[in-house]
């Protein structure tokens, strides 16, 4: 068992745990960018921080890092659809979506489990990817049914 860790079984393994899944979006330079991400997690309650990763290769995060404010939203169990969108050509994935925006340029999906307003509160490399510390502004939810990520597909939860 120790060792081997090949990519292909290390992927597997790690497919083996259920996640909730996220689009994190803002409005930068007059265009809303932004992805799906699948690492989302509660850090801390005081002071209010949220993380998520990102793959050190991708071409949105730099440009959503320097966004004043990002929203985030759990996206619900109906929108398996929308978070295959949301990793697809970065110009198509906000496209039809019904959005909503804070004077700050945090953008959410309307129909989500919950939204959160955050800023960058720091970033760090590790390894392939990098962790993001996200500051919370403010949250809301719902009772909907979130969208879980689980051996390489989307499902609905419960």
């Amino acid at each position: 068992m120790p060792g081997d860790l090949d990519p292909a079984r290390l992927r597997a393994a790690f497919g083996a745990f259920p996640t909730g899944v996220v689009a994190i979006a803002a409005r930068v330079e007059g265009r809303v960018v932004g992805f799906a991400a699948s690492s989302f997690t509660s850090v801390s309650l005081d002071p209010p921080l949220v993380s998520f990763s990102v793959a050190a290769t991708s071409r949105t995060w730099p440009d959503l890092r320097r966004a004043g404010r990002v929203g985030v939203t759990v996206l619900a169990g109906h929108h398996g659809p929308v978070a295959r969108q949301l990793a697809g050509p970065a110009g198509e994935r906000f496209a039809g979506l019904q959005l909503s925006e804070t004077a700050d340029g945090a953008v959410t999906l309307d129909d989500g489990v919950a939204w959160f307003e955050t800023t960058v509160e720091r970033a760090v490399a590790a390894g392939d990817h990098t962790l993001v510390l996200l500051r919370l502004h403010s949250a809301h939810s719902t009772d909907a049914v979130p969208l879980v990520f689980h051996r390489s597909g989307f499902r609905r939860a419960g």
